[in-house]
């Protein structure tokens, strides 16, 4: 089965603004994968947290897979949550918003969930947490990316 990427909304606000420090890193990922034919999925979540700033015409909807939340992701979603939950009340987790738990929980419930997807890429360095947390209670079946660091360092490949 070919390979899929689940791109948070922390990305697209990288890959779509130009002078973002991160632009380039983004772009890289995007053109690697593209040119791996890795497929590129996005969640509504993530298509409803875009267009709190920007608007769906902004995303490069032609190149990606739209991931509906559905019910498998939902159940799952909750049992992402309680685990963290659980983290931040025996202070093992140091995340003050709620809905950061829950959004990440459900797109990490999606990535999980979702066969096609092997990785799951995000700019946000306070999900690297939410997931080791998550990690430590449940084998996750995707590879946690963060776009701080070059596409060429994560896929061990000279970049040209």
């Amino acid at each position: 089965m070919p390979e899929g990427a689940l791109l948070d909304t922390s990305f697209f606000i990288r890959f779509l603004n130009e002078k973002d420090e991160l632009f380039e890193n983004a772009d890289k990922y995007y053109q690697y994968f593209l040119k791996k034919e890795i497929r590129l999925f996005i969640s509504t979540i993530s298509i409803a947290e875009y267009c709190v700033g920007g608007s769906i015409d902004q995303l490069p909807l032609r190149n990606l897979i739209v991931l509906p939340f559905n019910i498998k992701h939902a159940e799952k979603a909750g049992e992402f949550a309680r685990i963290l939950y659980k983290a931040r009340k025996n202070k093992n987790l140091k995340v003050a918003e709620r809905p950061i738990i829950i959004n990440d929980a459900k797109l990490f419930a999606q990535a999980h969930s979702d066969e096609r997807i092997n990785y799951y890429l995000t700019a946000d360095t306070n999900s690297i947490q939410l997931y080791n947390n998550i990690k430590s209670k449940i084998n996750l079946d995707f590879a946690f990316i963060d776009i701080r660091n070059k596409h060429s360092d994560t896929f061990g490949i000279l970049d040209l």
